[in-house]
């Protein structure tokens, strides 16, 4: 049978040729077949700088390998700038409420939720509703009320009622009042959460009557919102109440 452990790629070297991964033969044949001087032997790792020790060669890397003993691992020493750090970064460390919300770790606390959208109040009051011809302050609100509940599942909404409440509601009159002033009852129980200053929701009901609630409403949401710097839409964040 043939041996086929003469080589690492498992097949046998040609008869009267010199083996290609044994470098010293490689080396000499090298000088025979062109004229040029043999190369010299594989240099050993010189001392890194700072007085630490020399890395050995990864074994891939040094003669007599797959590679052709290509020095791969000089050229990573070569690069410069601090050596990368293995695993993912940790969790953003949101500390405590601070002076408006309770001290304690984030275990003793209420739980945790999902973070909402920071929008542009002055888009959301006043320019998407011009470009979409009266639309998006339906839009709005489903989109509020959904992430106030998944902020805090404590907070029991069902946000097609709550469009509904507006878009028809004004056929019995009271579904839209009841709606704006429960969006804003909301608002306020999502930043006692959060454990920051908790809006006026009288305030918000009569903005809503003279056309300022959803400027006044998102101003709250997005101080809510900042509660988690560095945190994105959609990302589980700690309650604190």
């Amino acid at each position: 049978m043939t041996d086929q452990s003469a080589t690492p790629h498992g097949f046998p070297e040609p008869h009267g040729q010199p083996d290609v991964h044994d470098r010293r033969g490689w080396s000499s044949d090298r000088a025979y077949q062109t004229g040029l001087p043999p190369e010299p032997p594989y240099p050993a790792e010189q001392p890194r700088p700072g007085g630490q020790p020399a890395r050995e060669p990864h074994p891939i890397d040094g003669p007599g390998t797959s590679t052709g003993g290509f020095p791969i691992y000089a050229f990573r020493e070569s690069l410069s700038g601090p050596e990368p750090e293995q695993g993912y970064p940790a969790t953003p460390d949101y500390g405590f409420p601070g002076p408006d919300g309770p001290a304690g770790p984030v275990r003793d606390l209420g739980g945790a939720g999902m973070l909402g959208r920071h929008r542009n109040p002055f888009a959301a009051w006043l320019g998407l509703p011009l470009l979409t011809l009266g639309v998006y302050p339906f839009v709005w609100v489903y989109k509020t009320n959904r992430e106030l509940a998944e902020y805090d599942r404590r907070i029991q909404v069902n946000p097609t009622l709550s469009v509904l409440a507006f878009l028809i509601g004004w056929l019995v009159i009271v579904p839209p009042f009841v709606a704006a002033w429960r969006l804003g009852t909301r608002t306020r129980a999502a930043q006692h959460a959060a454990g920051v200053p908790e809006t006026n929701p009288v305030l918000a009901f009569v903005l809503f009557l003279i056309g300022f609630g959803p400027l006044f409403l998102q101003l709250e949401l997005n101080r809510l919102w900042d509660r988690y710097p560095g945190a994105v839409e959609g990302q589980q964040v700690p309650l604190y109440r």
